[in-house]
């Protein structure tokens, strides 16, 4: 195999190098690692092209890999084989401010993209915390804090070039902004994690820069209220850029890692976009309807650094977990429920992390319902682990019970698999017979999302 494939690429794209295996058996996630047989580096749609034909003639499992920043085990290759690291296919292709589209590779990361957007007075709206690649982002759906103004992955993926299991190239969508023309490709292979196709070219939506930009921090007794808050805020129109919610003894987390001296109380984390005298009436506004809400202090940053530190000390709360709980390993999971629900779901999650005595941290995309448990634990102890996955699941079923979904924006990967047939009932059978249609020996990704025999 390792021969084979240095004829179809060359010997340097061909690794088996036993650090290179290592950095491809795990991502940030607390699953357990895997290494491939072997990685390999192409450079151009029809190496890839290429690679699959090879691995669907030997029916050897393919694993597409981004930047390894993935969550719940995507791109762990317990089956061993093909690793596809995207890395040397980082070029864009083209900008076309006029349509505010972009054509990119998939290993493009959503910075590198921003700072050639920024001569042009544009921006990448997708921000899911790392500095993933955009390929990376469109397999899991990435979304993020500004989802509640500019939509997710999904929404902003104008067409896609794929490569399938059998090496077949094909494009999903088209330049145009609208289609009522076949069946919505985009939307499937958008969220596939890698088990449908490998992606090789990306045309993606992008939006001007804003001209003047607001953050604030809300103050709250009760998470109740930060909610009605938030939802007050939405059913006025109020373009809202980014809202977050952090819990209290998230909040005083933030408070021992930053040496910051925020109110210990459940606090709202807000961001505007738009020009001058729109932002002023905005600002207003959301002033008056967090009051009513019962807000006790609501405090407005229009300085750039000023605004940066605010939303520093939310980016930060992972890490201030980390560094707090040294030798622990940090289970990240995340649920979306209704938005009249969310308030429900974060007290029920505190009282999981108290009834399992775990420490963590809570905090949510209040704007779309979507909420992360941070969770610190000792892998090295059984009894703790047991308990976090206790926990992990008690979350999950919540939100099952309350209509919403066992992952709203980290992806189904391995960790969220086993809830996928509770969670789509028959449409589950769907989900495998398009799976085994496109992929009939399963070489692409196996195992994670849809669990299939080959045909």
């Amino acid at each position: 195999m390792i021969n084979q494939l240095k004829e179809l690429l060359s010997e340097e794209q061909v690794s088996i190098n036993e650090t290179i295996l290592e950095q491809h058996s795990q991502d940030e996630s607390y699953h357990d690692v895997a290494k491939p047989d072997v990685v390999v580096f192409p450079k151009t749609t029809e190496e890839v092209s290429r690679i699959l034909q090879y691995a669907n003639t030997h029916k050897i499992p393919v694993v597409p890999f981004g930047r390894g920043s993935s969550l719940e085990g995507h791109i762990i290759p317990y089956d061993n084989g093909i690793t596809i690291d995207f890395s040397l296919m980082d070029k864009i292709i083209a900008i076309q401010p006029e349509d505010l589209l972009v054509v990119v590779q998939p290993g493009v990361t959503r910075t590198q993209l921003n700072q050639a957007l920024k001569q042009h007075g544009l921006f990448f709206s997708v921000d899911p915390g790392a500095d993933a690649t955009l390929g990376g982002m469109v397999a899991t759906n990435a979304s993020g804090t500004t989802a509640v103004r500019y939509g997710v992955m999904r929404d902003q993926v104008r067409d896609l070039e794929v490569v399938l299991a059998d090496g077949t190239v094909i494009h999903t969508g088209s330049l145009a902004a609208k289609s009522a023309s076949g069946y919505h490709l985009n939307g499937l292979f958008t969220g596939s994690e890698g088990t449908l196709g490998c992606f090789t070219e990306l045309t993606l939506r992008v939006y001007g820069i804003p001209e003047f930009e607001t953050a604030a921090r809300a103050t709250f007794n009760t998470v109740e209220e930060a909610v009605e808050a938030v939802t007050s805020v939405l059913q006025v129109g109020i373009p809202i850029a980014r809202v977050e919610l952090v819990d209290e003894e998230s909040i005083r987390q933030v408070n021992a890692h930053n040496e910051t001296s925020f109110a210990e109380k459940p606090t709202l984390f807000l961001e505007f976009h738009g020009n001058e005298a729109g932002l002023a009436q905005d600002v207003a506004f959301t002033t008056e309807l967090m009051q009513d809400a019962g807000c006790t202090e609501i405090i407005f940053e229009t300085d750039t650094a000023a605004r940066n530190q605010l939303w520093t000390a939310r980016h930060n709360l992972a890490y201030s977990y980390i560094h707090s709980h040294k030798g622990k390993k940090m289970m990240v999971t995340d649920v979306c429920v209704p938005i009249s629900e969310l308030a429900h779901a974060i007290h029920h999650a505190r009282e999981q992390l108290t009834k399992y005595q775990l420490a963590g941290g809570l905090l949510g995309h209040v704007g779309d319902g979507n909420f992360h448990a941070l969770v610190m634990v000792d892998m090295k102890n059984t009894d703790e682990v047991a308990r976090a996955n206790a926990l992990n699941e008690a979350i999950v079923e919540y939100a099952l019970s309350k209509n919403g979904t066992c992952t709203g924006e980290h992806g189904v990967g391995v960790g969220k698999q086993k809830y996928q047939r509770k969670e789509h009932g028959a449409a589950y059978d769907v989900m495998a017979s398009i799976k085994q249609t496109l992929d009939p020996n399963n070489i692409m990704n196996p195992g994670k999302i849809i669990k299939v025999d080959p045909v």
